[in-house]
């Protein structure tokens, strides 16, 4: 049995006078890939932010490993365009890293000619990059991805979305990735959640397509859902890749 790093227990959470989430309960394993899906305004960050620590529920409890370590890569990270700062300063900001460690860590999110470029420069598709390249530098116990990815064109997120299921397996780390996209999910995911205020169903993502809580919550958008079935033993180009639709309107590529 995987080792549980983080459990909530019937977890309440209340934001001043409005309740925002209601009755959580979860396990997340060590080497487990769990996706939180959800409408905007649903309660997703906030059960993140419980999730760290920053959030104290009001009912219930989080528990969380001893030394737990955990990376966060956000949604947004405001930065004055201005400030000097460059990529290489960045990755080390909390900790040094040979400048070998950093150029292969770059290159796995195909940024390796970015090291001494300024963050102020970079698109945003290319800052995500660069913060997940952060992120995963620590080998943490816990890799967490607020919309993380946004910004990011199809073939690079394809890209990317096999890199993190990798680290996953080689590091035996916890991902927890957060979206209200259901274009792409990976076929490597152990479990979906659907957040609405509270988890209104869960399970494995060719599972919770057919379930009825899924389809009251996302209506006609429930038929984006599609689960990503790559195959990694090969790799391709963004010129390489396409997106063909089988009879069920699933992409697979």
């Amino acid at each position: 049995m995987s080792e549980s790093l983080i459990k909530a227990t019937a977890a309440d959470l209340k934001l001043g006078a409005r309740q925002v989430l209601r009755n959580i309960d979860f396990d997340i394993k060590a080497g487990e890939i769990a996706i939180f899906i959800g409408p905007n305004g649903g309660g997703k960050t906030s059960l993140i932010k419980m999730l760290l620590g920053l959030f104290r529920p009001h009912k219930g409890s989080v528990w969380r490993k001893p030394k737990l370590k955990i990376s966060y890569v956000p949604q947004k990270f405001e930065l004055n365009s201005f400030l000097p700062l460059k990529v290489e300063r960045l990755l080390n900001f909390t900790k040094t890293y040979r400048h070998a460690e950093l150029h292969a860590a770059l290159e796995e999110v195909d940024c390796g000619h970015l090291l001494t470029a300024r963050v102020g420069s970079l698109s945003g598709g290319e800052l995500q990059r660069i913060l997940l390249a952060r992120a995963m530098l620590s080998k943490p116990d816990i890799l967490v991805l607020d919309e993380a990815l946004q910004g990011v064109d199809l073939a690079g997120e394809v890209k990317l979305n096999n890199l993190i299921s990798q680290f996953s397996k080689t590091n035996n780390t916890a991902i927890i990735m957060v979206s209200h996209d259901l274009h792409l999910v990976m076929k490597s995911t152990d479990v979906v959640y659907c957040i609405h205020g509270h988890i209104c169903c869960h399970g494995k993502p060719e599972q919770i397509k057919h379930m009825d809580e899924f389809k009251n919550i996302f209506g006609s958008l429930a038929d984006q859902f599609a689960v990503y079935t790559h195959e990694h033993d090969h790799t391709h180009t963004a010129s390489h890749t396409h997106v063909e639709h089988d009879q069920n309107g699933d992409h697979t590529h």
